[in-house]
């Protein structure tokens, strides 16, 4: 299959990783994964457990489900639970738990909680009910558009029942307070695809001009991480430090021009926004400019606005900034498992917790035995 076999192909992995393994030398390196789903991939294929003991993964802000507060997922249940309201959410939203439950709980209760596929799935309900219809907006650049344009077409078909709660985060300020972060210490990133494939290249300059560390934007796929370890390893061993663009079958510098476009239409910065394990990050999210406020759920339901503390157990904060390893939590595995989550790393599929407890164990004996073999 064209750009999925040719990425898995074990010999060329083989390949990618002896050339890593010369270019890390006795060195340590300290490499962090922003995206969720380079995540997911590392843990599915066993990425880290065939890499040199040097090069060493973390886990970043990349999973836009992981990075909601508990007050926002309170703020959701509030505006589900209103009288008349139909509260529309990607399905993995459902699961995330609020300091009141989770919106699944709050449909046990009695609210009408519906899973959609895409904000126009929402938008189809609301032209066929009288009732107000909400959709749950998640999501880094690259699903806001989608909700963008979902909003440009109720506003041309005049519908007075559809409302959007939105939750949109940017990709940039993170990397800034990441890279700011005392306790951490990187020696460059794997910026994000499919983020990229939107705001595209030139917005992660300042990683290298300002906090001297590269960064290579990488795909999905094992030879997609691979390749962009080794380009980063390169970039060090060659004195460079810059953007590279490893994913350029899909990623272009200049991004998608007509998204960022429809997106400067639609949204503008919020002042600040919380973010799970990082705390209130300024021009970090999207709201709907004032040429939307009709559509805007905030402004036309009550909404607690509490911040609510995370579970002191649970360390999904930490696993966030890359500090711990998802096994390294106290809760990991017993009390916290995908069926019964306490943090939000556990609940979506790009979620780092969730990913290695649904595939790193399972994947930890045969990646082993496979690198012993390259």
């Amino acid at each position: 299959m064209r750009f999925v076999d040719e990425y898995r192909d074990p010999r060329a992995a083989r390949s990618i990783l002896d050339r890593i393994v010369e270019l890390a030398g006795d060195d340590h390196f300290k490499f962090m994964e922003v995206c969720g789903g380079h995540t997911h991939t590392i843990y599915r294929h066993g990425i880290e457990h065939v890499l040199p003991e040097g090069v060493e993964l973390v886990h970043g802000p990349g999973c836009p489900v992981c990075v909601i507060p508990m007050g926002r997922i309170d703020d959701a249940i509030a505006v589900a639970e209103t009288p008349g309201v139909v509260f529309t959410s990607f399905g993995d939203m459902l699961r995330v738990p609020g300091g009141h439950g989770s919106l699944m709980d709050a449909k046990a209760r009695g609210a009408d909680v519906r899973f959609v596929y895409s904000p126009l799935d929402a938008l189809r309900i609301a032209s066929e009910t009288p009732e107000q219809v909400v959709f749950f907006a998640v999501g880094f650049e690259t699903t806001a558009p989608s909700t963008a344009v979902t909003l440009l077409r109720a506003r041309d078909l005049g519908l007075t029942n559809f409302s959007v709660f939105c939750n949109h985060v940017t990709i940039v300020p993170p990397i800034k307070a990441i890279l700011e972060s005392p306790d951490l210490r990187l020696d460059g990133f794997l910026g994000p695809g499919h983020v990229s494939t939107v705001v595209g290249n030139r917005p992660y300059r300042f990683v290298p001009e300002q906090y001297g560390k590269p960064l290579v934007t990488t795909g999905f796929e094992p030879l997609d991480i691979l390749h962009g370890i080794m380009m980063l390893l390169r970039q060090i061993r060659e004195g460079r430090c810059e953007v590279e663009n490893q994913y350029t079958r899909v990623v272009r510098d200049e991004g998608n021009p007509r998204a960022l476009a429809v997106l400067a239409e639609v949204f503008e910065l919020r002042p600040h926004f919380e973010w799970r394990g990082l705390g209130f990050i300024s021009q970090s999210a999207l709201k709907l400019r004032p040429e939307f406020a009709a559509f805007d759920a905030e402004l036309r339901y009550s909404v607690p606005g509490v911040r609510v503390a995370d579970p002191k157990a649970c360390q999904c904060g930490e696993v966030l900034k890359g500090v711990i390893k998802p096994w390294e939590c106290k809760v990991f595995g017993t009390a916290c498992t995908p069926e019964t989550p306490i943090g939000t790393c556990m609940v979506s599929s790009e979620g780092a917790c969730a990913a290695y407890y649904n595939f790193g164990r399972l994947h930890r004996e045969a990646a082993v035995t496979l690198g012993r073999r390259g």
